[in-house]
């Protein structure tokens, strides 16, 4: 697997605004948050299921480079791939797909009831190879700064990619 890749020129860009800025660049990738509605603790079992959810598609609709699934939010660190020449996997799409299914599974088998995920993510574009290592190293460190474990490899919630 290669390296993340840097950015193209700005073409085969969209903005939309819902209540926070969305800004989707073609082959960037992206620091993603996605939390819980307010008052609502994932369970280990929804942890475990919504992480098998986040790697189910990676390599096939994203690089996924590192993901963390706490007990009120997930981080992930992805980047959208080509479906076709030049066409790329819409973020929105990718967030969509992640928080539906996993919000439908929770619900069918029990692990949660009615609403799941707040309606917005927050994203970013990772700007520069400096800007991707904090980003990972955040993700990475998450679990510990949360007070969970003291070591990160020891969090059965977080995805680190390795390189080749």
């Amino acid at each position: 697997m290669k390296k993340h890749q840097t950015l193209k020129p700005l073409i085969d860009s969209k903005y939309y605004q819902r209540n926070l800025p969305h800004f989707e660049h073609a082959g960037s990738v992206y620091f993603v948050t996605t939390k819980c509605i307010p008052g609502l603790i994932l369970s280990a079992p929804a942890k475990t299921t919504i992480m098998n959810n986040i790697k189910f598609f990676a390599d096939q609709r994203y690089h996924l480079y590192c993901a963390v699934v706490m007990d009120t939010h997930f981080h992930l660190l992805v980047q959208p791939i080509e479906k076709s020449p030049g066409e790329y996997y819409g973020l929105s799409q990718i967030m969509h797909s992640l928080k539906s299914y996993s919000s439908h599974y929770l619900q069918k088998v029990g692990l949660c009831s009615g609403s799941i995920w707040q309606n917005e993510n927050f994203d970013r574009i990772i700007r520069n190879d400096q800007e991707y290592l904090e980003t990972w190293q955040y993700i990475y460190l998450n679990p510990v700064a949360a007070g969970h474990i003291e070591n990160p490899e020891e969090y059965q919630w977080l995805f680190v990619r390795k390189y080749e």
